[in-house]
């Protein structure tokens, strides 16, 4: 049984992990506390990949009276030496004498076996402290660990009426200036985000975060089963920038272009396509997830058009929906997703579950769940 000390103390952890959220990927956000006779004696948060993990953090912090301490920690501690010595042997050698986690760590390298040496250690283990708020702070990395799958967020906003843009396309802007920013969070916590053709054509857009400080930028995707993509284009200009293109022939025109595109430093990779589709243009949505994991992504936002959007939404890849709705009409005008499956009567259609709702700028954030999703 866990007392409202605990669960105080492992908030402070999650708080604490939740200051990596642009930053640890392809890692997990994880924070601990230490606590000794009642006093926290050290405190830490993991940064970015390669850098120490909290728990070495909070046991330089807490220097000798780390001995006795009991640690919180919102994932099991490392029991593998991966870029960083394991945490599960600093623990045992500062003298900690309990080991509070909120939850086991998923990756096949852990999976239980940092708790297992702490018990042979002798340490108390104690699990499942604040388990879903710790797994819903690393969701894409619990995902990509458990299927090979990156979660997958679409983000789009839309009119009271129910429009992304205007029959032209023209949608810059449908919400204010402070959903655009709050926009830019959610695209700065993601690994990736992700475009098509059609937005990127007619758009022109750079996928960058600009309006939240960072130190890192996601993988700027677009995804060009046909090869299309204008080199010159200001999605080009920076880092980050990578063209997914389908298994077809390479034709001169294409040469030209790929070389181009490396010379501005971005990568084109060929992905699988459509089984049956004999042009091989048309790319295996699933096999383009399956390269994002592989990169090592965890959370991927797909900023895209209706089209798009309704090709992940039929593949059922999407984990959730971040949707701002902008105090205004359109009238005529592009919808939110298309070609999805018609249903006879209105309570037919399958209800997607509604996470979150809050107020952002003079507009409304929803956070939605698939339908069926647990």
């Amino acid at each position: 049984m866990f007392h409202d000390t605990d669960v105080a103390h492992m908030r402070q952890a999650l708080a604490l992990a939740a200051n990596g959220l642009f930053t640890t990927t392809p890692n997990p956000r994880v924070g601990c506390v230490l606590v000794r006779d009642g006093e926290v004696v050290g405190t830490g948060w993991h940064a970015r990949a390669g850098g120490p993990h909290a728990e070495t953090l909070a046991l330089q912090a807490a220097g000798d009276r780390a001995r006795g301490a009991t640690a919180y920690v919102t994932l099991e501690p490392c029991a593998h030496i991966g870029r960083t010595g394991p945490c599960t042997e600093a623990l045992i050698k500062a003298g900690i004498s309990m080991v509070v986690a909120a939850t086991e760590d998923p990756n096949p390298q852990v999976g239980g076996r940092g708790l297992e040496r702490l018990r042979s250690a002798g340490l108390m283990v104690r699990v499942g402290l604040l388990s879903d708020q710790a797994q819903a702070l690393n969701r894409g990395f619990f995902k990509r660990m458990r299927t090979g799958l990156p979660w997958l967020r679409i983000k789009s906003a839309s009119s009271l009426d129910g429009r992304t843009a205007l029959p032209t396309g023209t949608s810059k802007w449908i919400t204010d200036a402070a959903c655009r920013a709050d926009g830019h969070a959610w695209r700065a916590r993601s690994c990736a985000v992700l475009t098509g053709m059609g937005t990127f054509e007619r758009d022109r857009p750079l996928l960058t975060v600009r309006e939240v400080q960072t130190d890192r930028q996601p993988l700027r995707v677009v995804l060009d089963g046909r090869f299309v993509v204008d080199p010159d284009a200001p999605f080009f200009s920076g880092p980050g920038a990578v063209v997914l293109i389908g298994a077809g022939p390479v034709t001169p025109p294409a040469a030209d272009r790929l070389a181009r595109l490396e010379a501005r430093g971005a990568r084109v990779v060929s992905l699988p396509g459509v089984a049956g589709d004999a042009t091989g243009r048309r790319l295996d949505l699933t096999a383009v997830m399956r390269w994002l994991a592989g990169e090592g992504c965890n959370e991927v936002q797909l900023e895209a058009g209706a089209r798009l959007t309704g090709a992940f939404l039929r593949e059922k890849l999407v984990d959730e929906w971040l949707l701002y709705q902008a105090p205004i009409l359109l009238g005529p005008g592009l919808g939110l997703a298309e070609q999805m499956d018609p249903v006879s009567q209105p309570d037919e259609a399958p209800r997607w579950q509604l996470d979150d709702l809050s107020r952002v700028g003079d507009g409304l954030r929803l956070l939605l769940r698939p339908p069926g999703a647990t």
